[in-house]
């Protein structure tokens, strides 16, 4: 990837978690448990307090369509 990414930029969190955690089972992954993997990833320049249950409960759905797409 190489690029900085922002909270805004849910789908390219998304694809970063998907390198990152290839074999994760989303089903539970928590909104902590995503926080820190989010905040964690080397491309991530954003401010971490700017974060909320709402814009990681659409970066775990975006992850999830992602996923399964059906």
């Amino acid at each position: 990837m190489g690029n900085q990414i922002y909270w805004d930029s849910s789908y390219e969190i998304v694809l970063c978690l998907m390198e990152t955690y290839p074999d994760v089972d989303i089903e539970i992954v928590g909104v902590e448990q995503l926080f820190q993997w989010i905040v964690a990833l080397p491309e991530f320049a954003d401010d971490p307090e700017l974060a909320n249950d709402g814009i990681l409960n659409d970066i775990l759905r975006e992850w999830y369509e992602e996923v399964d797409p059906s």
